[in-house]
């Protein structure tokens, strides 16, 4: 059974910096791509983000291009998020999520088959 915990989520105000991470249970870790996804009150799950499972290619939605990046540490088994220039349409839970095995990675929340909890990124001043 696969575990995604995410964690750092919290407060940040318009224009700040937050960093959320994903710790995953399993020693195949290193064989998944791995995307972020996140969902705002009243909308639909939306892609953030995904890293392919060597970490040479990664994918980013329009809205978080130049501002967001994810990465990946394999011996840690965690996957990153760091968050850039943020702003109040960035408030939404954020999951972080495995996807295909061998992938460059996804867009499409269908293609991912375990999903964390989520941790709560509020924008606001």
């Amino acid at each position: 059974q696969v575990q995604l915990v995410e964690s750092g989520g919290g407060l940040v105000q318009p224009g700040g910096s937050l960093r959320v991470s994903c710790a995953a249970s399993g020693r195949t870790f290193i064989s998944y791509a791995m995307g972020w996804f996140r969902q705002a009150p009243g909308k639909e799950r939306e892609f953030v983000a995904s890293i392919s499972w060597s970490a040479s290619n990664t994918y980013y939605a329009d809205s978080v291009k130049g501002r967001f990046t994810i990465s990946r540490d394999n011996a840690k088994n965690t996957v990153y998020l760091q968050m850039n220039s943020l702003k109040p349409e960035d408030t939404a839970v954020y999951y972080c999520a495995r996807g295909p095995r061998w992938s460059h990675g996804s867009t499409s929340p269908t293609d991912y088959d375990y999903w964390g909890q989520g941790t709560q990124v509020t924008v606001s001043s």
